[in-house]
C-alpha cells in the first residue's frame, strides 16, 4: 500500500497486527502445546492480504520465533518481540482510534 500522504488527505496506512503467544496461538497443558488453529489461519490470511504481523510474548522474542516456526508461521511475521513492561502513550490502549482488540475466539 502507499505510505505517502497528500496534502489534506491521511497516508494509506499498512495494516499493522501484533499477535501474542501464549492462549492466543498456543495453549500449553503440561509440556503439551496444543495449537488453536482458527488463530493461524487469521494469521496467514492477514499475512496474504499484506498486514505487517509482529508475533509478541512475555516469555521473549526468541520464545516468540520458537513457536511462531514450531507452528510453520514464522514467515508471517515481520518480527519477534518481548511484551513490554511499560507502555508511554498520552492516550490509553482503549482510545487508540486505529486499534481493534480481536479476542482469539472470535477468529
Amino acid at each position: 500500500m502507499d505510505q505517502s500522504a497528500t496534502p489534506g488527505h491521511p497516508p494509506q496506512l499498512k495494516r499493522i497486527v501484533y499477535v501474542d503467544v501464549d492462549d492466543t496461538l498456543v495453549r500449553t497443558v503440561g509440556t503439551k502445546r496444543i495449537p488453536i488453529p482458527k488463530v493461524i489461519e487469521q494469521v496467514r490470511s492477514l499475512h496474504a492480504s499484506g498486514a505487517d504481523l509482529y508475533c509478541w510474548s512475555t516469555g521473549g522474542a526468541i520464545y516468540a520465533r520458537h513457536i511462531a516456526t514450531e507452528l510453520g508461521i514464522a514467515d508471517c511475521f515481520t518480527a519477534f518481540l518481548p511484551k513490554p513492561h511499560l507502555m508511554i502513550d498520552d492516550l490509553p490502549v482503549a482510545e487508540w482510534r486505529t486499534c481493534t482488540q480481536l479476542h482469539p475466539a472470535n477468529c
